[in-house]
């Protein structure tokens, strides 16, 4: 479905993800790149949830930002190889789970625009 428009995936505590974690796969260069734009509600401000975001996602060459919003939420745009970004979004739920309430998933056209993976704050 990578580059098809957009989706939308709202899931509660509990809920899982349906079909599991994806498989475990070495890093692809030149694979299909993809764009996920996230947005994490719940008790998710102050838990360590921004720093968690980074360390996955620079040990896993995906490349985009996270930050803190101000109606409490954390937005998260994850860009790189498909398979990668899948296993950053499926392992960051994993870790922060227990401070999810439902999480907001967009598919977005990829724009390479992001050297690394960094913290940013809401108006930048």
């Amino acid at each position: 479905m990578a580059g098809r428009g957009v989706f939308h995936v709202e899931r509660t505590p509990g809920g899982g993800r349906g079909g599991g974690r994806p498989p475990r796969a070495g890093r692809e260069r030149g694979g299909m790149q993809c764009r996920r734009h996230v947005y994490y509600s719940g008790r998710v401000q102050g838990v360590g949830f921004r720093y968690t975001a980074c360390r996955l996602a620079r040990g896993r060459g995906v490349g985009g930002f996270v930050r803190n919003l101000r109606d409490g939420r954390v937005e998260v745009v994850a860009e790189g190889d498909e398979a990668a970004v899948a296993r950053f979004l499926a392992d960051l739920e994993d870790r922060m789970g227990g401070y999810l309430g439902s999480v907001k998933a967009l598919e977005e056209p990829a724009t390479g625009e992001f050297d690394g993976f960094d913290v940013s704050w809401e108006g930048e």
